[in-house]
């Protein structure tokens, strides 16, 4: 019983995982950059679906004009919430950059 209390502690001390929608919160048409962003609790590990994140920029680039969306750089991680020097709440940000130009067919009976 005395083995098993320890490894209960670390069970319950360890970061656990959950899964978070990222959002678009910023969208610069001029570079082509669109940023999207989720909310990480202290003692989470919370992760992103990359497709859906993928897709979702590539939504924006669209709309702008450019044909997808290109993930780059590293994940910026900023404290959002501090309780004296711990950071309780932080926000993750993943960067995509717009690629291509967006090919519309052109409406039917409207060739001349």
């Amino acid at each position: 019983m005395n083995k098993l209390i320890p490894i209960v502690a670390a069970l319950a001390l360890s970061a656990c995982t959950v899964h978070r929608q990222a959002d678009v919160t910023d969208v610069d048409s001029t570079s082509g950059i669109v940023r999207l962003t989720y909310g990480q609790a202290m003692l989470q590990n919370a992760t992103t679906d990359s497709y859906i994140a993928n897709s979702s920029a590539t939504k924006q680039c669209q709309q702008m004009g450019y044909a997808t969306a290109i993930s780059y750089g590293q994940p910026v991680t900023t404290c959002t919430v501090t309780s004296g020097s711990l950071c309780m709440n932080e926000s993750v940000t993943l960067q995509y950059q717009c690629r291509g130009i967006a090919v519309t067919p052109m409406p039917v009976g409207n060739y001349w």
